[in-house]
């Protein structure tokens, strides 16, 4: 076959394409603008990248077997002694799941106005705060708590309502974060009256699902542990959902209240109350009808009342050294940085001694919580006492770390002394009146650190508290149910 052209393929033909011809593509291995040194990089980085892979294949790994085994030590101390026979191990693990939403609910509320004063400085929005809190416990002391006891017989269906309730209102809130609607703190409020409303049922659950092989106090102190751990495993997670955004954090919360919910409603059936219940009221005077006292056992009112002192001086001790060593710091510490870790030693000093009671109390073999309430005021003035003669770092630490062990094993005491000494049918309204009283204390406590901590007074603010806790400690030693039996019981003398 003759052709026109050029064969391309005879020596001396033009080496360029033939005409009309599509011009040949470079493959990539071809392409003069990759050397070999891209190639041996782009192969590097696949290599590292394999390498990546799995390495976080292999950390998931052992994250997942760690989470694992974690859970089953978690779930086997939950159920020793007895607990998982009697069903007391569900109630530790509910508890570590309401302490879990519950902190992811502050966190999530960290940047919002009811922490603006804290972080600001400024004595008046703490004051309202301060105000605000008790509003929850006005509503649980009159309305929740008797209702929770002529309901009794479906607690489980009340404290899952409690989680079903701020699961909602936690969703809710995730739309309202940060657009400033006044719903934000509807929404808000019925979460903290949720709260308490489930700290008063759980409270009164406890007593049905104690094994004998561990005592009351010893219980409440192994339900407060799990939530320590529980608030402490889901506080990080909650974190990372808040630095992704306010509203995530919330979102987790619904998701961990959701699953409370379901935990709640399949606790064991013991803990529901099989006839009518009432609510605890005071004795009438059988001449004037008129309710004469609170209606509480004698060695319960005395276990409240020695209560109130490490409560209040809980509340004095926050809001004051808060003000006061960040105004005026001690000697060395003025920088705001430093001012800032003063505040965070002392007050840390009391997260870390609340730690230390829930810890003893659900190790300990025996309390007895009639002299442990009475041990808790008595060390609290001690310590008060050494760090307003000695003022100083070291003395501060001790006291801040006296008053949150002490405020723990009193109340954990008073927990104790009222599941043994109140009728079963009256606990709920037992347990509101009495955290209601406790929040007053700690209100009052904070409104005396708030107005003593100003720059011309905060000098007599240590010595004016411990004076206050002293005169409260001889009222409630004069008040004890022993010393007034005494009195009743001596006779009475008559002359003439």
């Amino acid at each position: 076959m003759s052709s026109n052209g050029p064969d391309p393929r005879r020596p001396g033909a033009p080496s360029g394409p033939l005409p009309g011809a599509d011009p040949p593509t470079e493959s990539p291995s071809e392409s003069p603008s990759e050397s070999p040194s891209d190639q041996m990089a782009e192969t590097g980085s696949i290599r590292a990248a394999k390498a990546t892979a799995r390495g976080m294949k292999g950390f998931a790994r052992v994250t997942g077997r760690a989470s694992r085994a974690t859970v089953r030590t978690a779930r086997k101390a939950a159920g020793a002694q007895g607990a998982e026979r009697s069903g007391l191990n569900r109630l530790i693990e509910l508890h570590a799941a309401n302490a879990a939403g519950d902190s992811a609910f502050a966190i999530a509320l960290a940047g919002t106005v009811f922490f603006a004063g804290a972080t600001s400085g400024q004595r008046g929005p703490v004051l309202l705060f301060l105000g605000l809190t008790m509003v929850p416990f006005a509503i649980v002391a009159p309305l929740i708590g008797p209702f929770l006891d002529r309901f009794s017989h479906g607690r489980r269906w009340a404290i899952g309502a409690t989680f079903a309730l701020r699961a909602f209102l936690c969703w809710v809130l995730a739309g309202t974060l940060t657009s400033g609607s006044p719903w934000f703190y509807v929404a808000a409020l019925g979460v903290l009256v949720s709260s308490k409303a489930y700290g008063v049922a759980k409270a009164a659950a406890v007593p049905r699902l104690v094994p004998p092989e561990i005592t009351l106090v010893k219980a409440n102190g192994r339900v407060a542990l799990a939530g320590v751990v529980g608030a402490c495993v889901s506080g990080p997670l909650a974190g990372l959902a808040y630095w992704i955004g306010p509203e995530w954090a919330c979102r987790y919360a619904f998701l961990v209240f959701t699953l409370g919910t379901v935990a709640a409603i399949l606790l064991p059936a013991k803990i529901d109350a099989t006839g009518d219940e009432e609510s605890i009221d005071a004795p009438r005077d059988p001449r004037s009808g008129v309710r004469r006292g609170n209606g509480l056992p004698p060695q319960v009112a005395f276990a409240l009342r020695a209560n109130c002192g490490p409560r209040l001086l809980s509340g004095f001790l926050t809001m004051f050294m808060t003000f006061v060593l960040a105004t005026e710091p001690l000697d060395g510490w003025e920088s705001k940085t430093k001012s800032t870790l003063l505040v965070g030693l002392v007050i840390g000093a009391a997260g870390l001694g609340n730690t230390l009671g829930i810890v003893v109390a659900s190790l300990a073999r025996r309390i007895n919580p009639a002299v442990m309430v009475v041990v808790a005021l008595l060390a609290d003035i001690v310590a008060l006492v050494f760090a307003t003669i000695f003022y100083g770092l070291l003395p501060l630490v001790v006291l801040g770390l006296t008053v949150g062990l002490m405020q723990y094993l009193a109340k954990v005491s008073l927990d104790s002394t009222i599941q043994s000494g109140v009728p079963v049918r009256a606990h709920a309204s037992a347990f509101a009146k009495g955290d209601t009283t406790l929040q007053l204390a700690w209100v009052i406590g904070g409104f005396l650190g708030v107005i003593l901590s100003y720059p011309a007074i905060n000098g007599v603010g240590l010595g004016f508290a411990a004076v206050l806790l002293t005169a409260w400690a001889v009222f409630v030693l004069r008040s004890a149910p022993a010393r007034r039996k005494r009195a009743a019981e001596r006779p009475v003398t008559t002359v003439g």
